[in-house]
Protein backbone atom coordinates (compact mmCIF):
# COMPACT_ATOMS: atom_id res chain seq x y z
CA UNK A 1 0.00 0.00 0.00
CA UNK A 2 0.90 3.67 -0.26
CA UNK A 3 0.29 4.32 3.65
CA UNK A 4 3.79 5.25 3.75
CA UNK A 5 4.14 7.01 0.96
CA UNK A 6 7.37 8.37 2.29
CA UNK A 7 9.26 4.78 2.31
CA UNK A 8 7.92 2.43 -0.84
CA UNK A 9 9.44 -1.21 -0.54
CA UNK A 10 8.78 -1.83 -4.28
CA UNK A 11 10.30 -0.04 -7.36
CA UNK A 12 7.08 1.71 -8.59
CA UNK A 13 8.00 5.23 -8.51
CA UNK A 14 5.94 8.09 -6.48
CA UNK A 15 3.65 10.13 -9.28
CA UNK A 16 5.81 13.34 -9.27
CA UNK A 17 3.81 16.13 -8.23
CA UNK A 18 2.80 17.87 -11.58
CA UNK A 19 1.49 14.19 -12.72
CA UNK A 20 -1.46 14.37 -14.83
CA UNK A 21 -4.83 13.33 -14.48
CA UNK A 22 -4.37 10.85 -16.76
CA UNK A 23 -0.69 9.48 -15.38
CA UNK A 24 -2.39 9.13 -11.71
CA UNK A 25 -5.27 6.80 -13.09
CA UNK A 26 -2.94 4.71 -14.92
CA UNK A 27 -1.02 4.39 -12.09
CA UNK A 28 -4.39 3.75 -10.06
CA UNK A 29 -5.63 1.24 -12.40
CA UNK A 30 -1.87 -1.07 -11.52
CA UNK A 31 -2.85 -0.85 -8.34
CA UNK A 32 -6.71 -2.20 -8.56
CA UNK A 33 -5.61 -4.43 -10.43
CA UNK A 34 -2.42 -6.02 -9.04
CA UNK A 35 -0.74 -5.38 -12.65
CA UNK A 36 2.54 -3.95 -13.68
CA UNK A 37 4.56 -4.51 -10.66
CA UNK A 38 2.17 -2.64 -8.52
CA UNK A 39 0.46 -5.13 -5.27
CA UNK A 40 -3.60 -5.28 -5.30
CA UNK A 41 -4.12 -2.01 -3.23
CA UNK A 42 -7.77 -1.13 -3.65
CA UNK A 43 -6.50 2.31 -0.67
CA UNK A 44 -3.75 3.40 -3.31
CA UNK A 45 -5.97 2.56 -5.99
CA UNK A 46 -8.18 4.76 -4.68
CA UNK A 47 -5.93 7.34 -3.52
CA UNK A 48 -4.23 7.87 -7.40
CA UNK A 49 -8.18 7.56 -8.77
CA UNK A 50 -8.82 10.48 -6.71
CA UNK A 51 -6.28 12.97 -7.42
CA UNK A 52 -6.38 11.69 -10.51
CA UNK A 53 -10.24 12.72 -10.55
CA UNK A 54 -9.16 16.36 -8.98
CA UNK A 55 -6.59 16.52 -12.04
CA UNK A 56 -9.77 16.48 -14.59
CA UNK A 57 -9.95 12.73 -15.14
CA UNK A 58 -13.50 11.38 -15.90
CA UNK A 59 -12.90 8.03 -16.18
CA UNK A 60 -11.01 7.86 -12.97
CA UNK A 61 -14.06 9.09 -11.07
CA UNK A 62 -16.10 6.88 -12.22
CA UNK A 63 -13.57 4.06 -10.99
CA UNK A 64 -12.88 5.99 -7.69
CA UNK A 65 -16.90 5.33 -6.99
CA UNK A 66 -16.99 2.18 -8.17
CA UNK A 67 -13.79 0.58 -6.33
CA UNK A 68 -15.12 2.45 -3.05
CA UNK A 69 -18.27 0.06 -3.51
CA UNK A 70 -16.20 -2.33 -2.85
CA UNK A 71 -14.16 -0.93 0.13
CA UNK A 72 -15.13 -0.60 3.84
CA UNK A 73 -15.70 2.95 4.93
CA UNK A 74 -11.94 3.16 6.85
CA UNK A 75 -10.64 2.13 4.01
CA UNK A 76 -12.10 5.09 1.98
CA UNK A 77 -11.01 7.54 4.82
CA UNK A 78 -7.36 6.06 4.47
CA UNK A 79 -7.18 6.77 1.11
CA UNK A 80 -8.61 10.09 1.28
CA UNK A 81 -6.15 10.88 4.16
CA UNK A 82 -3.67 9.44 1.94
CA UNK A 83 -4.25 11.75 -0.75
CA UNK A 84 -4.29 14.95 1.05
CA UNK A 85 -0.77 14.02 2.49
CA UNK A 86 0.63 13.40 -1.31
CA UNK A 87 -1.26 17.09 -1.99
CA UNK A 88 0.49 18.64 1.21
CA UNK A 89 4.02 17.03 0.10
CA UNK A 90 3.70 18.24 -3.52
Amino acid sequence: MLASIDNMSFDLPLPKPDATGDELFRLGLLYSTGQGGAPLDYVSAHMLFNLAAMRGSAEARLYRKELAGEMGSDDVAEAQRQARQWLAQG
